[in-house]
């Protein structure tokens, strides 16, 4: 059992980061399904790895590097993974009007305006975002904002249908569908980190993230009639502003409410 479960851990670290694993590690479509449910302990470690690149080198660097520099490791300890679905996603909603042809645009390995565009503002939007935090708040949003961002594509796979009828494509790996234990350890995963942040920053980064899903998965399946690997991805980073943004909100309405 433990073996088993070591196993599905290092094929999710296989999929989801450049960590590097056995590489006589067997694979199995099975093996791959079950990973969904590491897919937010996947968050845990890509925003803990970046919350230590910014406390380390921040005691060194002025605080808009440091957290440069932590963004540039969270991206490339994925290999851009959520990034380049985020731009795909962004070309091929932003110039397909028919379902094939969203799909045939987001095959494409090439990069349109819209996913340039789209990668600009989202890229600027989180370092806007981190940087109003303080320098003890910053890691722990990372942490937060990692984990819960790759709960809601769970979230979307166990409550939609995978559209992409070509499995060689070029798409992301894809966890199906599995049992209520899957889905549940990725909830305990997926919401680690709101015990390290208030009640009232957790309630609004709920109030802004559940919204955004029902939307989100109404818009792609009216599009598209279901997810793919780069919708995956798009929701994860557009989650992972929201969580930045909900508790941004929290903090504002306090300092408000509060008396001088």
């Amino acid at each position: 059992m433990i073996k088993r479960e070591l196993h599905i851990l290092l094929t999710a670290i296989m999929f989801y980061t450049r960590i590097k694993v056995p590489k006589n590690m067997a694979f199995s479509d099975e093996m791959l399904n079950a990973a969904t449910r590491y897919f937010p302990f996947i968050g845990l470690i890509v925003g803990g790895t970046g919350a230590l690149v910014f406390w380390t080198l921040y005691m060194f660097l002025p605080l808009t590097l440091a957290i440069i520099f932590s963004m540039a490791t969270t991206v490339l300890l994925t290999g851009a993974f959520h990034e380049d679905a985020f731009a795909d996603f962004c070309d091929g909603f932003g110039g397909g009007y028919t379902s094939d042809r969203i799909l045939e645009i987001m095959k494409d390995s090439h990069i349109g305006t819209y996913g340039a565009v789209g990668l600009i503002f989202m890229l600027l939007s989180k370092f806007l975002c981190i940087s109003s935090f303080s320098i003890f708040e910053i890691p722990i949003m990372l942490v937060t904002a990692h984990a819960f961002s790759r709960f809601m594509p769970v979230c979307l796979i166990y409550t939609s249908e995978y559209v992409r009828k070509d499995a060689l494509s070029k798409s992301k790996p894809i966890g199906h569908k599995g049992s209520i234990t899957t889905f549940i350890v990725a909830g305990i995963f997926g919401t680690a980190g709101f015990f390290f942040i208030s009640w009232k920053e957790a309630l609004v980064i709920l109030a802004l993230s559940l919204p955004l899903f029902i939307y989100f998965r109404w818009y792609v399946t009216r599009k598209l009639g279901g997810y793919t690997g780069d919708v995956l991805g798009a929701l994860q980073q557009l989650t992972e502003i929201a969580v930045y943004v909900g508790a941004i909100i929290a903090k504002q309405a306090v300092s408000i409410s509060s008396p001088l």
